[in-house]
């Protein structure tokens, strides 16, 4: 029998605060999907919070060719210079 020993004290969890965010979501959101299986399912379902919940928003649909290898570079340009915000999916 092996036992396992876990150097780390969990009785007191590490409080942690979040980032300050803006309150309200504005601009473009690019939505890229790096083109791993099922990652344009989970943006799908992510348009259709984002829609919901910040309509004033725009959302841009975008692709990598190949989740094996970076965005070219037009593309990254094209993020670069167009949108405010990236969420990047990925799903298996």
């Amino acid at each position: 029998m092996t036992t396992l020993m876990d150097p780390t004290d969990e009785r007191v969890p590490v409080v942690r605060q979040l980032a300050k965010r803006d309150v309200v979501l504005k601009g473009t959101v690019a939505l890229l999907d790096i083109a791993k299986p099922r990652g344009n399912i989970l943006l799908d379902r992510v348009a259709e919070l984002l829609a919901h919940n910040a309509p004033d928003i725009e959302i841009m649909r975008c692709a990598k060719p190949t989740f094996t290898k970076p965005a070219p570079d037009a593309l990254r340009e094209q993020l670069r210079d167009s949108v405010d915000l990236v969420v990047e999916g990925l799903a298996d």
